[in-house]
């Protein structure tokens, strides 16, 4: 026997072997394969280990899942007694010795098993996955939210701006990524292959996804933009198959249309931030002409708003003094938000853009910040409130979310972190002159009243 057919064949024993042990590895309880692999010191054995675990969370029921999740909430949380003493020590003497041993006491064994998991490839897309079905669970088993501390705390960690890929996607991007902006898109439906090659094949659109190098093939999110001269003033106007595109020269501004998050198991984690501005960037040196940034956005808590306001108002049989003015706006929101095709007034249109208006500057959660998570979300980045456009989106969800309105969040890249300063340290809501005298006009009428 040759040397070359000896060594192919002893690899092979091995490699069935090993395949063969993954194999009893999947057949292995939850807690027998938590235990093992966290008492292995092995490379090669603890990554069989843990893609023997992996194999088995991805083909379990939902019952065993849920049993696995408790297994962990229950056996691998911190010894509390332990920590305290650990703590007391380290406040004696704090030497390095004592630091160490209270870090590990305050660190749940969870958190170094899923550490373990994480070293087989693949293995960080299988956890996503993993904590996307823990979110599933956690309302009816509120004692699981502990292991989502500790899905955040880590992925928050290896999912930080530093490892983030931005790549651009067009038309040319390989087939299976495309097909998961059309699966992920979660602002404007795209309902075929046509209408995401009018997103992404003409000059002036474009669209761009941020990747870790750990899932490669799978967009965290991404943002559509489009290339104008002016302000559109409806989606509809961005999204027409038929319309003439313009050449990058004519381009002045660039509107972000659409923004997606595509990993549920990622929920929290922010990334958002980081897109705008990075792709903000990219465009003004792909695109010198370019002078504004500013977005074409949902108000996805309007109708929601809405609804309860006129509730509580039928309950109490008053709206109160400050709603004077908007309660029109209420109900003309109300029965556009039931239509099946706009149909909407001038005079309609200015009083639901001075509700809008009312409703995304002065109506505050219990922590001061605005109720609409769209609006959050711009003005946390350093946005200001630009444009409310009633009759903006026409579609059976725009009517339905938002009565049709839409909101144009302006990103002066000169003053995005004094906006975000004045709105993180004092929740303002930073916001045009001619939202300004929307709001004005209601105070003036309340004064009169």
């Amino acid at each position: 026997m040759s040397r070359i057919s000896y060594l192919s064949g002893l690899l092979s024993s091995v490699f069935a072997r090993d395949e063969q042990q993954s194999k009893l590895d999947e057949n292995r309880s939850f807690s027998e394969l938590c235990d093992a692999l966290l008492s292995q010191s092995g490379e090669m054995s603890g990554n069989r280990l843990a893609r023997g675990l992996l194999s088995r969370f991805s083909t379990a029921e939902e019952s065993e899942k849920l049993e696995f999740f408790q297994m962990l909430a229950e056996r691998f949380d911190i010894n509390a007694e332990h920590a305290v003493r650990a703590a007391q020590r380290y406040s004696s003497d704090k030497n390095d010795k004592n630091l160490a041993i209270l870090m590990d006491s305050v660190e749940p064994k969870r958190q170094e098993l899923f550490r373990r998991l994480n070293r087989v490839p693949g293995a960080t897309n299988q956890l996503v996955q993993m904590r996307a079905c823990l979110l599933g669970m956690v309302k009816k088993y509120p004692e699981l939210k502990s292991i989502d501390v500790d899905f955040q705390r880590l992925f928050r960690a290896w999912f930080n701006q530093g490892f983030l890929v931005l790549r651009e996607i067009d038309w040319h991007t390989p087939a299976n990524v495309l097909e998961k902006i059309i699966a992920y898109e979660a602002v404007h439906e795209i309902s075929n292959w046509r209408e995401l090659r009018s997103r992404l094949e003409p000059v002036d659109r474009r669209c761009f996804a941020f990747f870790h190098p750990a899932m490669l093939d799978e967009p965290l999110i991404f943002v559509e933009v489009a290339l104008t001269k002016e302000s559109p003033n409806g989606i509809q106007q961005v999204l027409e198959h038929e319309r003439a595109p313009i050449s990058e020269e004519e381009a002045t501004m660039a509107v972000f249309y659409s923004i997606s998050n595509c990993q549920r198991g990622l929920a929290g984690v922010s990334f958002g931030n980081f897109l705008i501005k990075q792709v903000a960037k990219e465009l003004s040196s792909q695109v010198p002409s370019l002078v504004t940034f500013r977005t074409l956005s949902p108000v996805p808590g309007f109708m929601r708003w809405v609804n309860q306001t006129m509730e509580s108002a039928n309950a109490e049989g008053d709206l109160g003094e400050q709603f004077e003015q908007v309660q029109a706006g209420l109900h003309i929101a109300n029965r556009v938000s039931q239509l099946d095709e706009l149909e909407i007034s001038d005079h309609e249109s200015e009083q639901l853009q001075l509700t809008v208006a009312h409703f995304l500057v002065n109506e505050k959660r219990g922590d001061n910040l605005p109720m609409d998570p769209v609006a959050r979300f711009h003005l946390g980045n350093g946005a200001s409130l630009d444009m409310v456009i009633p009759g903006a989106d026409a579609s059976k969800k725009g009517l339905a979310q938002s009565s049709s309105a839409m909101v144009s969040y302006l990103y002066n890249l000169d003053k995005v972190e004094d906006n975000h300063e004045a709105y993180a340290n004092n929740q303002t809501v930073i916001h045009s002159s001619s939202v300004g005298g929307l709001l004005e006009r209601n105070r003036r009428h309340r004064k009169r009243a």
